[in-house]
């Protein structure tokens, strides 16, 4: 029965035992114990901090690289905007100069006409006036061959003819 009932040797001696046992412990391992938890704590917290403040950093670069992409963006369509205005006043210029080329070369055509017509009309009096100068120098001997046809003609214009 004396395990049930301990004297009371046993019971001084174990708790002497475990004062000992419980001030070494406090003394050599449970500083170092609770230093140990402490710094792995201060790690955690730091690691914690850090995690943060990158996660706020990612928030902070996706948000510039957005502005950037909107910035970029915009002075793209700028770009392409002042790109279709250049190509419409170059198209327009050509377009213009173009109209311009083909008026004048349409009015030198003309020009070109009207002289070639002038000229053709000048040809075609110098030539009917030559034939009509042979024809009446035609006209004229046959009638003049006689002296007495030629008395008579004068005679008849110098009535025709008042003073």
């Amino acid at each position: 029965m004396e395990l049930v009932t301990p004297e009371i040797g046993l019971v001084f001696w174990t708790t002497i035992s475990f004062l000992i046992f419980l001030f070494i412990l406090g003394k050599f391992a449970w500083k170092p114990i609770l230093g140990a938890i402490n710094e792995r704590e201060i790690n955690i917290e730091n690691a914690l901090m850090k995690a943060e403040a990158a996660k706020e950093e990612m928030a902070r670069l996706t948000s510039e690289n957005e502005s950037l992409l909107r910035d970029a963006r915009a002075e793209r369509d700028i770009i392409l905007q002042e790109a279709r205005k250049l190509k419409d006043k170059i198209v327009g210029e050509a377009k213009e100069a173009a109209q311009q080329e083909g008026a004048k070369m349409i009015e030198n055509a003309r020009i070109e006409i009207n002289m070639q017509k002038a000229l053709a009309i000048a040809d075609v009096k110098n030539q009917v006036a030559s034939l009509s100068l042979e024809i009446a120098e035609k006209v004229l001997r046959k009638q003049f061959e006689d002296a007495s046809k030629q008395d008579a003609l004068v005679t008849e214009l110098l009535k025709e003819v008042k003073l």
